[in-house]
């Protein structure tokens, strides 16, 4: 038994045990995660074999007590000695297993289906989401946890129509990010907005509604050309909503507020992602392959074509 242990949060757990759980499945090993053992118990694999509270007290206190041998792959940076920690989970049967730069993409690419499936929901924390949608648009226009994106959302080059209301998700992180890297990427509400902003006009100008009306006018028109919905969900209490819905006339603009677990279902059911980067976007993209752009820019007026896809862009994580 392969037992995973980190300290980071929600999404980085998720990303961390997934490699582990890709590594043990290719070399026949078992795996359990220590973390959703008794925390974020939001996910089926909260309620699979081994993951309750006992049996992460088993294994912290028996790798404490150095009755089990531990895997360090690096928190910071990898681990200098990477090969002979793989080697140490190849030779010992049992094993604690931790740090983040623990990764095998090529495996996590194999296993994906699987971790997904270890990470589907809980029905309780659908409910509220659900509902949400719902209420915004008719059940038979929204998307299954499972299905594919609908082809046609965003026209690129022709002034297609689409069939409902495109879904864009926005994250807005703030919390530790005022220190991470420096706060390169602690942004303001009005650079979010801005980056929104600029990308609703690209539709526009796709659709060839760019015309000689101011951009508030001009992002009016997109309640019956193109209508959108945005949904956004972060950690800050004190987010200005009022500036939001001024300065994006023409969409709808909700602020769900769920719990963690809640806003990373309901932007796994987005069609856009959008957000400063993070592995909470990421995570919410794996589900369903939601096209993702990371703000590393606030400046830069998106397009399409900036938009990534987890396959590629969960190499990119530090």
């Amino acid at each position: 038994m392969i037992f995973v242990r980190d300290k980071g949060r929600m999404c980085n757990n998720i990303l961390q045990y997934g490699h582990l759980y890709a590594w043990g499945r290719e070399h026949g090993r078992s795996t359990m995660s220590m973390r959703f053992a008794y925390k974020y118990r939001w996910f089926r694999i909260c309620h699979t074999r081994y993951h309750s509270f006992p049996f992460y007290v088993l294994a912290k206190y028996a790798a404490k007590w150095h009755l089990l041998p531990v895997a360090d792959f690096g928190l910071d940076a990898p681990a200098p000695d990477y090969g002979e920690q793989e080697q140490r989970l190849l030779t010992h049967r049992h094993i604690v297993a931790e740090g983040w730069y623990a990764r095998w993409y090529d495996l996590f690419l194999k296993y994906k289906q699987e971790i997904i499936s270890l990470f589907a929901f809980a029905p309780a924390v659908r409910q509220a989401p659900d509902r949400l949608l719902a209420s915004l648009f008719p059940p038979s226009t929204i998307a299954s946890p499972s299905t594919p994106l609908p082809a046609g959302l965003l026209c690129s080059g022709g002034a297609a129509v689409p069939q409902r209301p495109l879904l864009l998700g926005l994250h807005i992180r703030r919390g530790d990010y005022r220190r991470w890297h420096g706060g390169r990427y602690f942004y303001t509400d009005e650079q979010y907005i801005a980056v929104v902003r600029r990308y609703l006009i690209g539709i526009l100008e796709q659709l060839g509604q760019l015309g000689q009306l101011g951009h508030l006018e001009q992002l009016e028109t997109l309640e019956t050309l193109y209508p959108i919905c945005l949904l956004v969900c972060g950690n800050d209490p004190d987010l200005d909503e009022g500036a939001f819905r001024r300065a994006l006339p023409g969409i709808t603009v909700m602020f769900p507020k769920g719990n963690p677990a809640e806003d990373l279902y309901l932007l796994s059911r987005c069609d856009r992602l959008i957000g400063a980067p993070s592995t909470f976007t990421l995570v919410a993209s794996m589900y369903r392959d939601v096209p993702l752009y990371w703000i590393e820019d606030p400046d830069k007026a998106p397009t399409d074509a900036d938009f990534g896809h987890f396959d590629q862009l969960f190499r990119q994580i530090k």
